[in-house]
């Protein structure tokens, strides 16, 4: 593809993920990505990384990109969107798609004046000849610092004006460097199935196929590899030895302590990524129910579960948080993990898009959702067992408060302190020092080269006898 082809191409997804931004009914953007590739086959796989790489630059861009736009006296139009989403926009000049790409080019890869107009040249698959007005733009752009401290905080940033103050009051002075590291790509974390290798065997399975990978910095399970291999298509994938997995998400499932022959549940257990790892400390001996409102997404584990060499799994699809299952169930599990469904800000390195579809009133809803969900997971919490709540979110109103929360409603339960938990689930296995000091786990990108985690271990008490 030429190198004008690909700026087109990569003008028209832009287009695309624009709308998505919007039009809360469209995919997020790993999946519009890969069914607009899926429908242009044509494109080779070096064109697509290049087309794939510039777009999602643009999104962890977008905020300081659209904030010089505007400063240049240009406001940026609605997205022009067909009606089959996946086609091609028509892109005239001064479109939205368009103009992200000119600003990223000029500001992000610092390409010259003269390159940008000589790759719209208006040969066939190229972009349009530009017009004055982007000539003009283009020229305002260049040699500009994409980084000024000409803009606003959250514009510099690349965070949500609505969400900035709560994350100042998180983080404080470390605000800068974690939100640097969230527009930062995040790692390829993996990890090792312990059912079918050690971390050892995993590395030099990796290792003969050209694959550089080292362990992570706390899970005794995890690897880190370079770059973005095709690990799908490798045989160790296949065969069940490594799974796709944030070293924070390890954390998570280890942190449960699931042992051999105990009753657990995964609460929320989506396509099953914390279930694997649960079978695996269960060594397959005894019951483990994996628990969703979705169906579609319990059916979709099925084959990473069979891959894995998992077979102590039942699915449960609920009706809702309180359906009657859990009612029937009550105080019959020993762990009960309970991964709420949350705002996500955790994954933004991985997620880009996501702080930009976020609003306000559905945090509002998140937050009542999450209250209402562990209530009624806790009840399936048997005396002397565990509830163990978790997100993939940054924000104490998810985390913390949530936690503090049903503690204050709930008597039964008491919070244990992350070190205790930590030296009886993972020590054993070889992991370093506890990776925080306070009750709860509280991970971020910057502080930990993970995605941004949280858990809390609450353990029902005993009754009193006599």
């Amino acid at each position: 593809m030429h190198p004008s082809a690909r700026l087109q191409t990569s003008m028209e997804l832009c287009e695309l993920l624009e709308a998505g931004l919007v039009d809360r009914t469209r995919p997020p953007a790993d999946r519009l990505c890969s069914l607009f590739f899926k429908q242009r086959r044509f494109i080779g796989s070096k064109d697509r990384a290049d087309i794939h790489e510039r777009v999602y630059r643009i999104l962890r861009h977008r905020a300081r990109l659209l904030w010089w736009l505007r400063d240049a006296g240009v406001k940026p139009p609605p997205p022009r969107v067909p009606d089959q989403w996946t086609e091609s926009p028509a892109l005239g000049p001064l479109s939205r798609g368009r103009l992200l790409v000119l600003a990223e080019l000029a500001l992000g890869e610092h390409v010259s004046a003269k390159d940008i107009a000589g790759f719209c040249d208006s040969h066939p698959h190229a972009p349009q000849k530009l017009s004055r007005e982007e000539s003009a733009l283009v020229d305002r752009l260049v040699g500009q610092d994409l980084d000024s401290s000409k803009l606003p905080e959250a514009a510099l940033l690349e965070l949500p004006d609505w969400l900035l103050p709560e994350l100042q009051q998180k983080f404080g002075d470390r605000l800068n460097d974690e939100a640097r590291a969230m527009r930062k790509s995040a790692a390829v974390h993996l990890r090792v199935n312990p059912l079918k290798a050690d971390r050892h065997q995993a590395i030099a399975m990796l290792r003969s196929v050209g694959i550089a990978a080292t362990p992570t910095a706390f899970s005794p399970y995890g690897l880190e590899v370079r770059g973005r291999p095709p690990l799908m298509a490798l045989e160790a994938y296949k065969e069940g030895v490594i799974e796709i997995q944030d070293e924070g998400s390890q954390l998570i499932a280890l942190l449960t302590d699931a042992r051999p022959g105990m009753r657990v549940v995964d609460f929320c257990a989506g396509a099953g990524g914390k279930t694997l790892l649960l079978a695996a400390t269960m060594q397959n001996k005894g019951r483990l129910i994996a628990c969703d409102v979705s169906e579609g997404r319990l059916e979709a584990g099925v084959k990473r579960l069979r891959r894995a060499g998992v077979h102590n799994v039942e699915r449960r699809a609920l009706s809702n948080a309180r359906d009657q299952w859990v009612k029937r169930h009550k105080g019959g599990f020993d762990r009960v993990l309970v991964d709420a469904p949350c705002s996500g800000c955790g994954t933004w390195r991985r997620n880009p898009d996501a702080k930009w579809r976020s609003r306000p009133e559905e945090l509002e809803d998140l937050c009542g959702l999450q209250k209402d969900i562990l209530e009624s997971a806790a009840r399936l919490v048997t005396p002397g067992g565990r509830l163990i709540y978790a997100t993939c979110s940054l924000l104490p109103r998810e985390n913390e408060q949530i936690v503090e929360a049903f503690l204050a409603t709930d008597p039964n339960f008491t919070l244990r302190p992350l070190a205790d938990i930590w030296s009886e689930s993972l020590s054993s296995l070889g992991a370093p020092a506890c990776p925080s000091d306070t009750s709860f786990m509280a991970l971020s990108p910057a502080q930990h080269g993970t995605d941004g985690f949280f858990c809390a271990i609450l353990e029902k008490t005993m009754p009193v006898v006599g």
